[in-house]
């Protein structure tokens, strides 16, 4: 059986993460043997472990939080890896996808690399990326910006991301998360998921759900699952932003931040409306998942967003940044319960026809394939 190692950058569980895990839960032992190198003592070594996956601890940041030269890496995982017997090297984001291309001369197995970001990025930067054997992106909306920045179409492949359709399923609300909350019955709730920063657009959601309540709108909370990771001092003044844009009178008291939650299932099937306000969006996990759970969805039209639902079919549209557009579509599905139950059954359909955790599985099983050889 092949082996694979894998490269992660960060022990945190975000989307790209879950994604990556969601695969190697039907493929380890099966397709592969796979062994990761992340960061020692972290959420997603623990959660490799459980998955039966061996991890050799590798660090990329300093205690200051200073990405570490490629030298100091160099020195941790070449040797593992010339030790370890791979047939493959595989980065599991953009920037360890540059530092396998970096490093592809020193690595004595071909190497391959996921592509989960639409970002801008200077021409040393693709050089490294095409150096990789292939490339894997999440969406075609990837796809089709990175080539178009330099990168070698020929070495990069859609394979998008899915989700397990067993554990994100529609479900009846229990009323428990309102409870929790001290909520009314009637409250309704809109769910965002996402690292708390300007990209995912939650200054944006403030201004909507202002607007929402100059309208006259009491009832809609608020609910605001993720952290914020970065330390920089404009994303340390956007949080704060946020937080006092919630705690003006109209509309003290509604936003709920519950921080990291592992039941994200059950706040999909608890809530009554997600709401992506992102600014860009390669292929959107929460949206997977929400589409999975049967939970109408008002999104920006964004990246590959459109790859996964369709405008006024199985989601309500909206261009990124504009706080009056977005308040319109979510008091649209809000107070129309048939549209929204129209929307949720049409995206589930969409779900189970392209997203499930298999179905990435099984593209991913053949491109890990092609690039061994």
């Amino acid at each position: 059986m092949k082996r694979i190692a894998l490269l992660f950058e960060f022990g945190s569980l975000n989307g790209g993460e879950h994604s990556m895990l969601a695969v190697l839960s039907r493929l380890h032992a099966k397709s592969f043997l796979f062994t990761a190198f992340c960061p020692p003592g972290s959420l997603l070594q623990s959660a490799l472990e459980q998955t039966g996956i061996p991890c050799h601890p590798v660090l990329f940041h300093d205690d200051q939080g200073q990405r570490l030269s490629r030298e100091a890496v160099v020195e941790q995982i070449v040797p593992l890896i010339s030790a370890g017997d791979f047939d493959l090297l595989h980065a599991n984001s953009l920037s360890m996808s540059r530092l396998t291309g970096a490093l592809a001369d020193q690595i004595p197995v071909p190497c391959s690399g996921h592509l989960r970001d639409i970002i801008k990025l200077s021409r040393a930067a693709n050089c490294d990326l095409n150096q990789n054997q292939r490339l894997a992106a999440v969406s075609a909306a990837t796809r089709e910006f990175h080539i178009s920045r330099g990168l070698d179409p020929a070495r990069v492949t859609v394979c998008y991301n899915g989700v397990d359709i067993e554990r994100f399923q529609p479900r009846p609300a229990s009323g428990v998360l309102k409870q929790q909350l001290g909520l009314a019955p009637e409250t309704q709730l809109c769910l965002t998921i996402g690292q708390i920063g300007l990209r995912k657009g939650q200054d944006v959601l403030a201004e909507a759900a202002l607007k929402l309540a100059e309208q006259g709108d009491q009832r809609t909370h608020y609910l605001l699952v993720g952290e914020r990771h970065s330390q920089k001092q404009e994303s340390i003044e956007f949080d704060q932003a946020l937080h006092d844009a919630f705690d003006r009178p109209d509309l003290k008291g509604r936003l709920h931040r519950l921080g990291y939650r592992e039941d994200i299932p059950w706040l999909m099937n608890e809530a009554d409306l997600l709401v992506h306000p992102a600014k860009q969006e390669p292929l959107g996990r929460v949206l997977l998942e929400a589409i999975a759970s049967g939970l109408p969805v008002v999104a920006t039209d964004v990246g590959g967003t459109k790859e996964i639902v369709t405008h006024t079919v199985s989601a309500l549209l909206v261009p990124p940044g504009d706080a009056g557009s977005l308040a319109d579509a979510m008091s649209r599905v809000l107070n129309d319960p048939e549209l929204g139950q129209s929307l949720a059954q049409a995206a589930r359909l969409q779900s189970l026809e392209r997203f499930t955790s298999e179905q990435a599985a099984a593209r991913l099983e053949v491109f890990w394939q092609e690039v061994i050889g």
